[in-house]
Parts: C-alpha cells; structure tokens; sequence
C-alpha cells in the first residue's frame, strides 16, 4: 500500500510540475509576443555595437538617455494613477467629464492637458485611466491633444521669445485642430469599439 501510494504521490508531483512548466512556457511566449520589438530593438542594438562599435556606442548613449528620462517621468505618474483610482470615483469622473458633462467636461480636459508636464508618452497611462473612469471619448482626445499642443508653460515660453502675434495663433490653430481631431475620432469610433478601447485599458 505504501509502495502503491508513493507512487500516486509521484505522479501526482510530476502532473503538477508539468501543469507549472506549461504555464511558464505560457507565460514566457506571451512575453516575448507582447515585447517582440523591443527585443528585436535590442538585439539590433547589440549587432550595431558588435559591428559598427563608433555608431553603436552613439546608439546605446541615446537609448540610456531616453530609458533614464522615463525612468524619472513614469514613475510618478503612476503613483498619480494610483491615487486617482482610489480617491476618485467612477461617478464624479462620469459627472465631470462623461457623456452628460458637456462643455464642463471639454473645459476639464483641456484645463488638465494643458496644466500636465512631462512628455507626451507621459499622457497615455493618464488618458487609459480616464477612460476606465467612464469619460467620454472626445474628452479623452482633447486631453491628448491639450497634453501635446496648449501647454501652459510652452505657451508662455512662446509668448516670451516669439511673440505673442505669433503664440496666439499657434494656440488658436492648435485648438481648432484638437477640436476637428476630437470630433472626427469621436464620429468615427462606434459604441462597441469604444468599449473594447476601454476593456484593453482595464487589463493594463
């Protein structure tokens, strides 16, 4: 009996070390698919420094230059995610900037594109949460496009060494842009799409 249950308990081990091993594998294919270019970035990287040593050193002091500034851009932003989820519920950002909120909602969204800082990769992770907290599409567009064309302190910059003639305009065409982009994406992007948009943002 005791032989007949050490046996039962080995297959059984190796059943669920086979069931960990596939799910590995699982997990390992999967992160290669989801990080395919990078990888390939990398190892094309290291073929550049391999065979052309003077390029590829440029190549690897720009990659560290780029890593290191969203290593220093991305973390805060996602700590201000956090509080976001928590602090913020889905009902007042619904109120505020979803489908009811009206010219409320597009004051908010600009106001906040363009009080942000930071680069525009920045603005993603940000732009996935709003829409996880139910606002509606063309408010997130013009977040995006607040984020990358009004902010405030380019605009001020602008203002400052170029003139305000031409600060303004630029301002000006900017919005009526932000504004056209918003509105055709919003036209063009269907209920169900949206939805799909939103739950791919929910698994991030």
């Amino acid at each position: 009996m005791s032989d007949m249950k050490r046996k039962n308990e080995t297959q059984k081990k190796m059943q669920q070390g086979g069931i960990k091993q596939a799910k590995q594998k699982l997990t390992f294919g999967a992160v290669v698919k989801r990080y395919a270019f990078p990888l390939v970035m990398l190892l094309g990287l290291a073929a550049l420094l391999i065979f052309d040593t003077g390029r590829g050193t440029v190549a690897l002091g720009t990659t560290w230059f780029t890593v290191r500034e969203m290593l220093l851009v991305i973390p805060p932003i996602f700590i201000m995610l956090g509080l976001l989820d928590v602090w913020v519920p889905r009902e007042t950002m619904v109120r505020f900037m979803g489908e009811g909120s009206g010219a409320k909602g597009v004051l908010l969204a600009l106001l906040i594109g363009s009080a942000a800082a930071g680069p525009l990769y920045a603005a993603f992770p940000v732009a996935a949460m709003l829409m996880k907290k139910g606002a509606k599409f063309s408010n997130v567009i013009l977040f995006l496009g607040a984020w990358s064309t009004t902010k405030i302190p380019m605009v001020a910059f602008e203002m400052a060494s170029l003139g305000p003639v031409f600060a303004l305009t630029r301002l000006g065409m900017s919005l009526i842009g932000i504004f056209a982009i918003a509105f055709i994406a919003d036209r063009a992007v269907g209920a169900d799409e949206y939805a799909q948009m939103v739950a791919r943002a929910e698994k991030m």
